[in-house]
């Protein structure tokens, strides 16, 4: 027992020193310190800023009344009356193209001649609406608006029609609506932005804060002095490897969380946001989803061993998140590859166990069923280790060449 106790204590302290070499390192690097203080607070309070009015109101939407009518210009008061367009006028269709093409305006609508008059003789005018579907909540929001709009107004017409012809009052509106329909948001009642985009985006932000946070300690054990140690802990790559990448999880996973619990508590919390299910599950959920995240990033550093390019490719790898959540499009409509690509990030994994808890307050069992999708991180595992043992001593022998290459004394001139 007391032999055991003797292992055990040397192991201990060693842990206990690599972490402290990490701190020292921490302290020692500002844009380390800057990614776990006050960048990701910065980041949080300016998106949450952006879309704190929680509707976009007054989209610009342009008009080109060609009929000049009376019923052209109620229509148009009709869409200044909704609070989510604000119609502008055009002379002509070309030039709110061009406007709608610049993204001075995000649609066009266009009342034709003569339109006014084909209504009450029994023809069909085409009111021409045209919306920019590169904003896509945009384009979404304002094509179900201005159709709103657009509908009620013409239901006026269509009533004073029907009256012209003989119907009796009372059966107009049966007429013109026999059937009335109703649509009610499950899980988000005001159709609030903040709430249906701003959870996603924050996650999207942690996971390349959490990213780049571990592949610049990793990296910075890429240009430390192999020759030279730190209170007795060697600075050559090899040495002590896994101990040291222990060490790192051991302090970068508790201040990630904090961070993590920050977003959850902003939004959950001071926010008041609808919620559920259990904060507690999610935490766990993003405790499983940075672990995912730390093997990935140690895969791609074992694999590259080079800073810059371990730094653009997990750029490159993380940067689409938010797009690959599947929040604001369906993740079955993408190309093959996309798919693929989804499966690669862990927030793909964890957004899916994020809106169980919250939308549908889901449980432990459900959380559980969710979490083993994380499998293929798992398997990574042993994959970093065995390229760890093939490819790190090469790093540190091309390290010592280039080191006795520039240490070796240049020619004398003439010889």
């Amino acid at each position: 027992m007391n032999e055991a106790q003797n292992a055990a204590q040397p192991a201990s302290s060693g842990i206990i020193a690599l972490v402290r070499r990490e701190l020292r390192a921490l302290w020692r690097d500002p844009w380390q310190l800057a990614l776990i203080s006050y960048i990701p607070l910065l980041g949080i309070l300016c998106l949450w800023w952006l879309f704190s009015a929680g509707l976009p109101r007054q989209l610009p939407v342009a008009i080109v009344d060609q009929d000049h009518s009376q019923l052209s210009r109620m229509l148009t008061r009709q869409l200044k009356a909704n609070p989510v367009t604000e119609p502008r006028s055009f002379t002509d269709l070309p030039s709110a193209v061009a406007a709608m093409q610049q993204a001075q305006v995000y649609a066009v609508v266009v009342f034709p001649h003569d339109m006014k008059k084909d209504l009450l003789t029994g023809h069909k005018p085409t009111i021409d609406v045209r919306y920019n579907s590169q904003f896509l909540l945009v384009g979404k929001l304002l094509s179900s608006q201005i159709q709103l709009s657009l509908g009620d107004g013409l239901l006026q017409v269509a009533g004073l029609k029907q009256l012209m012809t003989g119907t009796p009052k009372s059966q107009v509106a049966v007429n013109l609506s026999p059937v009335k329909s109703q649509t009610t948001a499950l899980f988000n009642r005001n159709n609030n932005y903040i709430g249906f985009l701003v959870p996603p985006v924050l996650v999207a932000l942690w996971q390349l804060l959490s990213m780049l946070v571990m592949a610049n300690s990793l990296n910075r054990e890429l240009h430390l002095n192999a020759a030279q140690s730190e209170d007795g802990i060697s600075n050559r790559l090899t040495e002590h490897f896994w101990p040291k990448v222990l060490a790192k999880i051991l302090l970068f996973t508790p201040i990630l969380m904090l961070q993590g619990g920050f977003i959850l508590a902003w939004l959950y919390l001071y926010l008041a946001l609808p919620f559920a299910g259990s904060l507690a599950l999610l935490l766990f959920a993003q405790l499983i989803m940075l672990l995912a995240v730390w093997s990935l990033v140690l895969f791609i550093f074992v694999l590259m061993r080079d800073s810059a390019r371990v730094i653009s490719f997990c750029t490159a790898l993380f940067a689409p998140a938010f797009a690959f959540m599947g929040i604001t499009f369906p993740t079955h409509e993408m190309p093959q590859l996309a798919q693929w690509w989804r499966l690669i990030m862990p927030s793909s994994h964890y957004i899916e166990s994020h809106v169980s808890v919250v939308s549908y307050g889901a449980t432990w069992s459900t959380l559980a069923q969710q979490l083993s999708s994380y499998w293929g991180f798992v398997g990574l595992l042993p994959l970093i280790y065995f390229l760890a043992i093939k490819l790190l001593p090469m790093t540190v022998k091309a390290q010592a060449e280039a080191a006795e290459y520039h240490a070796a004394p240049l020619p004398a001139k003439g010889q």
